[in-house]
């Protein structure tokens, strides 16, 4: 009797999910616990395993389409055995003259392996490509050593055919449109589920709560002196790097304390004050920026907030978050100087009232004393959510953030 491969509960917020791509194809032998596709949600995308050993019978949703949790999105038969030849195929067709391929003893298990093996029997030439890039390189009849692959280790994945496709005029509805003006170019790229649900939420944030950002900048002298007299230390003590990110952490924690407002939520007709500090910092990942949580941050040394906050970074990079360090912050951090930004308008995570935006170091001329000096400033803007936080305890918290990163002695004396 088939087993029933269901959407799993990802996180006490997330009631639809939507599917990436199928890591294994109807009529190929999966086994427990293997991993047989990727579903999307607005924070993160996952793996979905096998519950138990046998064949991916029948597939009932298709890459984009929407899923409930709990919902059957494919069955599997368990004990039975891929019919000979089936998952295979390609790979075998690729040997010369119909030859067994000899990449089959010690070849990796899963998805990836198959990915590798089908690899190596195009001669090892070109990317590793994922299985729902190969399945549009297949139905184009592609080669992939003509796509640029931008994926981890040089794979080539789904997006890059996408892209590759549009910009050749060969995606689907590409032949409706009107042609373009000799010598001007559009680039056609279906929207991914991660970023469709993005905009959702950037949309209903602006529409649910009265947002205003206020901004003040910060001599970044104190702690860039502090960093270059410790740095080698404090690397060679705890194996992490000291970067400008715990500074920040603790600063906001420290006002945090003295304004609670900004660490509250609004809940219907009541305010929820809270007395933890699970602070959410902004990483970067491919498919866009996640914001995972430090949880009881304030509880955390410096180390081990760059700790924590490197191994997010590191996972974010490589698609590993899971869905609870996704949610659930009370505060967040988002430092766009990494990208070069100077200023910005950070948007609030709702049910958060209040966003800490980062910015660009840059060497300014300021009046220190009485006399003008090159200092490294940096601009800070807060958004905060005008229903929960008045002007001035905002303003007055940005305040506190700049006294304690210039000053960074206050943060632990609490002064």
């Amino acid at each position: 009797m088939p087993v029933d491969l269901k959407v799993p509960s990802v996180g006490e917020s997330i009631t639809e999910v939507f599917i990436g791509s199928w890591l294994k194809r109807e009529g190929e032998s999966v086994e427990k616990d293997e991993a047989v596709v990727e579903v999307e949600t607005d924070k993160a995308t996952l793996e979905v395993p096998a519950s138990v050993s046998g064949v991916l019978s029948q597939v009932l949703k298709q890459e984009g389409d929407a899923a409930a949790v709990g919902e059957v999105i494919a069955r599997i038969e368990p004990g039975a055995v891929a019919a000979a030849g089936r998952a295979p195929e390609r790979v075998a067709a690729a040997s010369p003259e119909g030859a067994p391929g000899d990449g089959d003893e010690g070849a990796p298990e899963g998805a990836a392996g198959r990915v590798e093996a089908e690899a190596r029997a195009r001669g090892g030439a070109g990317p590793t490509v994922m299985p729902a890039a190969d399945r549009l390189l297949r139905e184009h009849d592609l080669d992939a050593a003509r796509v640029p692959a931008s994926g981890p280790g040089g794979r080539l994945l789904k997006e890059d055919v996408q892209r590759y496709l549009a910009a050749e005029g060969e995606a689907p509805g590409a032949a409706e449109a009107a042609p373009p003006p000799a010598g001007r170019r559009e680039e056609v790229v279906p929207m991914s589920p991660l970023r469709r649900r993005v905009a959702q939420r950037l949309v209903q944030a602006q529409q649910a709560a009265a947002l205003l950002t206020t901004f003040n900048e910060v001599d970044m002298s104190a702690v860039m002196a502090l960093r270059k007299t410790y740095r080698d230390e404090f690397e060679s003590r705890y194996q992490v790097r000291l970067g400008f990110m715990s500074f920040f952490v603790k600063a906001a924690i420290d006002a945090l304390k003295r304004f609670p407002q900004l660490n509250a939520e609004i809940r219907e007709d009541t305010i929820v004050y809270k007395d933890y500090f699970d602070i959410g910092v902004a990483v970067s990942s491919q498919k866009g920026l996640v914001v995972p949580v430090v949880r009881d941050a304030e509880r955390l040394s410096f180390a081990e907030l760059e700790s924590v906050i490197g191994d997010f970074g590191r996972r974010a990079r490589e698609n590993r978050l899971t869905p609870e360090e996704l949610q659930g912050g009370t505060f967040t951090i988002s430092n766009g100087g990494v990208f070069g930004s100077l200023m910005s308008t950070p948007i609030v995570n709702p049910p958060q009232s209040g966003v800490l935006g980062m910015h660009a170091i840059q060497e300014r001329p300021v009046a220190v004393n009485g006399q003008v000096e090159i200092r490294p400033m940096m601009y800070l803007a807060l958004t905060y959510d005008h229903r929960l936080v008045d002007g001035r305890e905002a303003v007055t918290f940005l305040k506190r953030i700049k006294e304690a990163v210039e000053s960074p002695a206050r943060i632990l004396l609490e002064v």
